[in-house]
């Protein structure tokens, strides 16, 4: 299912998509500095399991965000459960260049909608490194409570980091 905005469309990720700069995007340090890549090297092998694993998962939705023909990130609803009606949103945006330009908050629009009214979910979640503000900013702007803070729950380089848990409650 393609969804799109005025300038970007989301298409189910595939391995048409694979392409050296998104392996190079899980194997740089700022792009994955809170996420849990960045951590091991990242092949394109690793990337094609992955890719194949999520293409028809029903607990899980991955999307390659473009702008014009341009591979900019991925977006995700991942742990859909339709008994809680719930998910986690998350997100990868690897060309750095178009960070700061409202894509991601774009992309997380077109796939809030699709959640709340196609899917019928009524609680989308995420969490972040505390220290993460790019991702408590978007998360807020698009209408994410802040629901509380789990300490040390997220190794990485070494050490352990507290995350942030946000979620937004489909409207009435």
């Amino acid at each position: 299912m393609l969804l799109k905005s005025e300038n970007l469309q989301l298409k189910p990720l595939s391995l048409d998509d694979l392409s050296d700069a998104y392996v190079g995007w899980l194997n740089d340090k700022e792009v994955c500095e809170f996420n849990s890549h960045g951590e091991n090297i990242y092949t394109k092998q690793m990337a094609v399991e992955y890719i194949n694993s999520v293409q028809d998962n029903p607990k899980c939705e991955v999307y390659a965000v473009y702008l014009d023909k341009t591979h900019i990130g991925n977006i995700s609803l991942q742990n859909i459960n339709y008994q809680n009606n719930s998910a986690e949103i998350a997100f990868l945006f690897g060309e750095k260049k178009f960070w700061g330009k409202g894509y991601a908050t774009q992309a997380s629009q077109i796939l809030l909608k699709r959640a709340f009214d196609e899917l019928g979910l009524h609680r989308i979640y995420f969490g972040t490194h505390i220290q993460n503000i790019r991702m408590q900013r978007l998360g807020e702007k698009l209408g994410f409570q802040k629901e509380g803070v789990f300490k040390d729950a997220q190794y990485k380089n070494g050490k352990y980091n507290d995350v942030i848990q946000y979620a937004l409650i489909k409207e009435n």
